[in-house]
């Protein structure tokens, strides 16, 4: 590459460009794909074309290696998808090598640092930022693999800015968001796209722009590490203000990297006037977009085309799933006419990163990172009085969910201790956030208390008042599908209704209280009852819940706006770790009771 590009972006990130020329004279390799067909100048004379790719992940959250440390084995899951960038790499390569390395690009669509002990363990437990600390795994990885740049996605904002600026500087390549604002001037505070020149055969380079947007949902989700210092509005009207901006400079191809779903929807209802899942709009509504890496949501969409309203080109959009599981491949085909190259054609599709073997060139750049991070999820904490399995955790009220919810109620009730709150009954909501976590009996891990709860969700605490809770839980009960009185119940197509994911799917802890599933939603809440009394809809309760559904996440009604009376940054799941190193054992027969259960008009489903 005959430009330094970090230095080269470092002097060009101020005006938020970075241009990078590839390859020098141009190869048979970079002929790929050029059409033979007669154009429609003079008769024989061949037509000028050009064709070039664009690599896309998302959603990587800091997955290297096909490795689950929560179970501390290989990854797997029911559909036998594999994980992490040393299985992208391979297909990267071999991508590569058939279209010519340099009619290819290599971009990202955010959420990369965030998400495995190995992300963890860098953030927080040897952390880049100390002074000579280490080069977070992601930034080594990318860096080899040779991406070329990567959309923020919201989980950047997870440790703090100070963490986020240091992986940006360890990375090779621009980490963009053209709506990360800075709160004070209200100009960019990353770059907001990124330029490069491809070389064709014919004469006149290919100008790609890959411009950058992230979730405005960070100014919630966040709020804590971003309030103040940085505002992130709608996608739509910022690339509305940059597409135009990089036409005019030149770009004949403009690619969006969105780490936004294609859905409209927001899990945070009207909380903020830009919505979360925005890709699919920004192709309608902007035109001159010609393909969008879709990120955030965790779905695998090989190739959905949609139409610009103003002028009627169709959009290409992928989004590879998640966590390296998939690669998303756009082709384009140029055609030159009139003094310019067109894209004459754009597709997209999806590999599956389960066909590949690991790149053994990351797996042994990383391998010491790896070794230590293992070593510290083995660490044994504690020991458990009985095997705890969230298995049936989405429709029984079982000992492990139990288990987070008592850590809650004791962290908030500690901290309440003395203050103005401190008389008031303390309520903890959870979620079963993964069907696979267990508690052995026996010794106790960092693996097997942090497994329980796989979000980096930190815990706060809000008032509300039994009728807000009653509302609160009919909310939660639309998880379950209706099922009428009679007739056996299969609990695999009881829950997730509407595609309601189990972690929105709250059980509070500390009232009791039946959930008619026969009863139409908003109608299943039945005996509810405090101390064995039936709930005061106007006495006021303290509710331990984490960050994400405090700040609106799920969309939960009544908690966003509920009076804030405490805070911490801690992760719950260190929260947890916390507890069972300090209490020694864990003895389900101090903490766990059935509060609820399912019916089906007043009879027990289980």
């Amino acid at each position: 590459m005959p430009l330094n590009r970090r230095k080269f972006l470092g002097t060009s990130a101020a005006t938020g460009v970075g241009v990078a020329l590839t390859g020098a004279a141009a190869t048979p390799a970079a002929a790929h794909g050029h059409g033979h067909g007669h154009g429609h100048g003079k008769p024989g004379r061949r037509e000028k074309r050009y064709s070039f790719t664009v690599l896309g992940t998302t959603d990587l959250h800091g997955n290297v290696f096909n490795w689950d440390y929560f179970t501390d084995k290989e990854f797997d899951d029911k559909d036998h998808n594999d994980v992490g960038l040393a299985k992208i790499s391979t297909l990267v390569n071999e991508i590569r090598e058939e279209k010519g390395r340099r009619n290819t690009l290599l971009i990202d669509a955010g959420d990369t640092i965030q998400g495995t002990q190995l992300s963890y363990y860098y953030a927080k437990v040897d952390p880049i930022t100390a002074s000579r600390g280490p080069v977070h795994p992601m930034a080594q990885a990318m860096n080899a693999i040779g991406y070329d740049a990567a959309a923020l996605g919201n989980h950047e904002f997870n440790y703090g800015i100070p963490v986020l600026r240091k992986f940006e500087e360890q990375c090779d390549f621009p980490l963009l968001g053209a709506n990360a604002l800075d709160a004070r001037t209200q100009k960019p505070a990353f770059p907001p796209y990124f330029m490069k020149r491809l070389r064709t055969p014919h004469g006149r380079d290919v100008k790609v722009a890959v411009l950058g947007l992230t979730n405005p949902g960070i100014a919630i989700w966040d709020k804590a590490n971003v309030q103040g210092k940085m505002t992130f509005p709608g996608l739509e009207e910022q690339a509305a203000k940059w597409v135009p901006k990089l036409r005019s400079m030149g770009a004949d191809v403009v690619i969006v990297s969105a780490h936004s779903g294609s859905s409209g929807t927001s899990s945070y209802g009207d909380q903020l006037p830009y919505v979360e899942n925005a890709a699919g709009l920004v192709a309608e509504q902007v035109p001159g977009i010609d393909a969008i890496l879709v990120g955030h949501a965790h779905t695998e969409i090989p190739e959905y085309f949609v139409e610009n309203k103003e002028t009627g080109q169709k959009v290409v959009l992928s989004e590879p799933l998640k966590w390296g599981q998939r690669l998303t491949l756009f082709d384009f085909d140029l055609v030159w006419a009139k003094g310019r190259w067109t894209v004459a054609k754009a597709g997209a599709k999806v590999l599956n990163s389960n066909t590949a073997a690991e790149d053994r060139k990351i797996t042994r750049l990383l391998a010491d990172e790896h070794k230590k991070v293992v070593a510290y999820v083995n660490q044994v904490i504690g020991t458990s009085t009985a095997a705890m399995s969230t298995a049936e955790g989405p429709y029984k009220d079982v000992p492990i969910i139990d288990l987070i919810n008592q850590v809650q109620k004791e962290t908030v009730a500690e901290a309440l201790k003395g203050g103005a709150y401190a008389a008031l009954p303390v309520l903890s909501q959870a979620s079963c956030f993964s069907r696979t976590a267990r508690i052995p009996a026996g010794d106790v891990t960092i693996k097997d208390a942090a497994g329980l709860y796989p979000f980096e969700n930190t815990l706060e605490a809000r008032l509300l008042t039994g009728a807000q809770l009653k509302e609160y839980l009919e909310f939660s009960a639309r998880y379950y599908v209706r099922t009428p009185a009679g007739g056996p119940v299969d609990p695999a197509k009881l829950t997730n209704a509407e595609n309601t994911p189990d972690y929105n799917y709250d059980a509070v802890s500390g009232l009791t209280y039946e959930i008619d599933v026969a009863k139409p939603v908003g109608s299943r809440i039945a005996k509810l009852a405090f101390e064995g009394k039936e709930l005061d809809p106007k006495a006021q309760f303290v509710l331990a819940v984490n960050n994400y559904r405090a700040s609106g996440g799920g969309n939960f009604p009544h908690v966003a706006g509920a009076k804030q009376v405490w805070a911490n940054s801690e992760e719950i799941r260190n929260t947890i770790i916390g507890w069972v190193k300090a209490k020694g054992t864990v003895d389900p027969g101090q903490f766990a009771s059935v509060d609820w259960k399912l019916t089906r008009d007043g009879t027990p489903v289980f």
